[in-house]
């Protein structure tokens, strides 16, 4: 027995845009027993499968043009204006759980496009939420995920520049600053979502007090990647996994404290999972 003390960062676990989501998909499933949704839910293969038990049939683009006179989920990372008038077309009904953050931020840039202006996206390419931001300028804003995709010497003198809501801040404040110091006049936008950016600050602290930090995520959640960068340079100790199976014990040894936390998009009942599988190592 290891004896190890186990503890979950209370902080972490689905943000309000996925809850709200989940809840809206739960709420459906248990009135009809099915029901499509518009990509992965969430960025967390174990809480798909979950869900999917429950009757949520997960669609890409594709097939989402071959449905008609149906329910469709709009999952919290928002959609294009193609998606919304394509269902126009179909008859498809679009149960929209587009995390009000990110409408906030379709709006802004969809303004900041009809002024003409010249709209760099700080995000990832392809990720779900970036494809409907870019759907806001027609596909003709400038998307990048570091600086050395920018050609500092060819831009427009003048910007506007907005980011994906679950960047770095840090991140973030720092392309404005080399961007400045370049002659490029920036009109800023943090666009981060406060539940994200406020989650960096508190991981950062957790994972100072523990041995070692069990970050629990999905392999495919942006969110994921920069949270678990946060508590690695806390805490040289920090592993990554996906659910139990991922979980070496050869990682801990008796008597250590460990700190389990995760992304917005890990569900608390997959966190406690590993507590407890930990627990009985």
């Amino acid at each position: 027995m290891f004896d190890l003390t186990v503890e979950i960062d209370p902080s972490s676990g689905f943000c309000f845009g996925v809850v709200y989501a989940i809840e809206m998909a739960e709420d459906i499933l248990d009135e009809t027993g099915t029901l499509y949704c518009l990509g992965d839910i969430v960025h967390n293969d174990e809480e798909v499968r979950r869900l999917e038990s429950k009757g949520l049939k997960i669609i890409n683009h594709e097939e989402f043009k071959a449905i008609k006179n149906a329910p469709v989920l709009i999952r919290a990372h928002g959609e294009p204006p193609s998606t919304y008038q394509l269902a126009l077309e179909n008859n498809i009904e679009l149960i929209d759980a587009s995390c009000p953050v990110v409408l906030k931020l379709q709006n802004r840039i969809k303004n900041s496009f009809d002024k003409e202006e010249n709209i760099y996206i700080y995000g990832k390419h392809g990720h779900a939420e970036v494809v409907g931001l870019l759907g806001q300028t027609n596909e003709e804003a400038v998307v990048f995920q570091n600086l050395e995709e920018l050609d500092l010497t060819t831009m427009p003198k003048e910007i506007t520049l907005y980011s994906q809501t679950t960047k770095s801040t840090d991140s973030f404040y720092e392309i404005n600053k080399v961007l400045a110091e370049n002659g490029i006049t920036v009109n800023t936008n943090d666009t981060i979502c406060r539940q994200v950016s406020n989650r960096d600050k508190e991981l950062r602290n957790f994972a100072k007090n523990y041995d070692r930090i069990v970050f629990v995520s999905g392999t495919k959640s942006s969110n994921g990647k920069v949270l678990y960068n946060v508590c690695l340079d806390q805490n040289p100790n920090t592993y990554f996994v996906s659910s139990i199976a991922d979980v070496k014990s050869e990682w801990f040894a008796k008597n250590e404290r460990i700190g389990i936390c995760g992304a917005t998009s890990t569900p608390m009942w997959l966190m406690q999972e590993v507590q407890q599988y930990l627990q009985h190592l």
